[in-house]
């Protein structure tokens, strides 16, 4: 979340290419089942903002391969990223990175994930596991801002139901940035908080998030719990605004 106002080895695609990605065999990790400890794969990054570049990277170090993807094959902020980022890095479309990803990582407006799934095409996504990184921010009534889905529903709910054969979960949405990757913060490793309803996607989700720096995970149960994320980013702005301080995470103590 940018602050308000105030990575199994392929032949790898063509630097930098915006081409459509060459359909492929299933995934090794899907199929065997290996954590991010013990195998390299593909990661589509959806969103080309703050938290696009800062998961992206972060997939980079840890040696994936990663397609940034926009509305447009040239998008200019995709393509400066790939270039700097290296070998392992390229960009294309949503339907690209879509395509290309063992993993795809939703890192867009909340209240855009519709469009962007339009863009992309459901089919896409069937199999794979899904990282919702997004919360559906309403700011048009200035700071702080709301929730655009609130109540019985939110949008990692909505997400899911976009895509019925992928595995929707919710993680990395309730702080900045530049905490999503190593994050280092007063008091110790924070917590991070994920939601979903596939048991295995969640464990491959909680390995990914401790090769990021993210020793301790709670499981919130299924999809539906994300509206208590969601809205604990509200929380999380209104603590960092209130304090000036927006280097500051979760953690549950006991």
């Amino acid at each position: 979340m940018a602050k308000p106002p105030l990575a199994w080895k392929r032949t790898p695609p063509a630097r930098h290419a915006a081409a459509k990605p060459k359909p492929r065999p299933k995934s090794g990790l899907r199929q065997a089942g290996k954590t991010p400890a013990s195998a390299k794969f593909r990661v589509g990054v959806l969103g080309t903002g703050d938290v696009g570049h800062a998961l992206a990277r972060g997939f980079i170090v840890l040696g994936h391969e990663v397609m940034m993807g926009s509305r447009s094959a040239s998008n200019e902020k995709a393509a400066k990223w790939a270039t700097a980022a290296g070998k392992r890095a390229s960009h294309g479309t949503f339907a690209d990175a879509a395509a290309f990803g063992d993993v795809v990582v939703f890192a867009t407006k909340g209240g855009t994930n519709a469009s962007v799934v339009k863009a992309a095409g459901p089919a896409a996504f069937a199999g794979k596991v899904v990282i919702d990184a997004t919360n559906p921010l309403d700011d048009s009534a200035g700071f702080p801002p709301t929730l655009l889905v609130r109540g019985d529903d939110s949008g990692g709910q909505r997400l899911q139901r976009l895509l019925p054969k992928a595995k929707v979960v919710k993680a990395f949405n309730i702080v900045n940035n530049d905490l999503m990757f190593r994050p280092k913060v007063k008091g110790g490793p924070p917590d991070m908080y994920i939601a979903g309803d596939d048991a295995g996607a969640k464990e491959m989700v909680t390995a990914i998030l401790n090769d990021f720096g993210w020793p301790h995970v709670v499981d919130f149960g299924g999809i539906k719990s994300a509206r208590w994320l969601e809205a604990l980013c509200i929380v999380w702005v209104l603590a960092c605004a209130g304090t000036g301080n927006w280097r500051q995470a979760f953690k549950l103590l006991s």
